[in-house]
C-alpha cells in the first residue's frame, strides 16, 4: 500500500475535541479498509496568505493538521465526504513517491570523494609539460563539483 499525507485545515474556532473526533473518524475509515495511520502532526494555527470564504464568514487563520497513512489507492475517492464537513476550511491528500532527498539518494560508492588526475591543456602538446600535469590531482565531491586541487 502506498503512503499518503492528508493535510487538514480546520477553522480556528473549532474545539480540540471536535478536531480529534474528525481525525479519529478518518483514521477509522482508513483502518476499516486495511490501512494504517502512521503519524499525526499538528502545525498550530498559522495565518493564511489570503482569506478563505465560507458560509459563516471569511477566515484568515486556521488549525493545520497532517495525518500520514498507508492506504489503498482509492482512498482519495473515499475521503470526499470531507468536502461537506463544516469544521474544515480545506483538505488535501498527497501521495508519497519513491524520492530520496539529500545524501540518501546517492549510492555509497558515489559518497566517497573521488580523486581524478587533472588534465590541463593549453593547446600545445609539450611532452615535457605532461609529466607535471599528471602529478596534479583533483578532489571531486559526490555532487560533481571540484573540492580541491593538489600538486604532488
Amino acid at each position: 500500500m502506498p503512503m499518503y499525507d492528508c493535510v487538514l485545515l480546520f477553522k480556528p474556532n473549532v474545539a480540540k475535541d471536535r478536531v480529534a473526533d474528525l481525525l479519529s473518524r478518518v483514521g477509522k475509515h482508513v483502518s476499516q479498509r486495511n490501512g494504517v495511520v502512521t503519524d499525526i502532526k499538528s502545525f498550530g494555527s498559522p495565518y493564511l496568505g489570503y482569506g478563505i470564504k465560507k458560509l459563516d464568514g471569511r477566515y484568515f487563520q486556521g488549525q493545520l493538521m497532517q495525518m500520514t497513512m498507508m492506504a489503498t489507492p482509492n482512498i482519495n475517492k473515499e475521503l470526499h465526504y470531507l468536502n461537506k464537513e463544516d469544521r474544515l476550511l480545506r483538505w488535501l491528500l498527497v501521495k508519497h513517491r519513491d524520492i530520496k532527498f539529500g545524501l540518501d539518494g546517492i549510492d555509497d560508492e558515489r559518497r566517497e570523494i573521488k580523486r581524478i588526475p587533472l588534465m590541463l591543456t593549453d593547446g600545445s602538446e609539450d611532452e615535457d609539460n605532461d609529466d607535471e600535469d599528471e602529478d596534479d590531482e583533483v578532489s571531486v565531491g559526490s555532487s560533481g563539483f571540484v573540492l580541491s586541487v593538489k600538486s604532488l
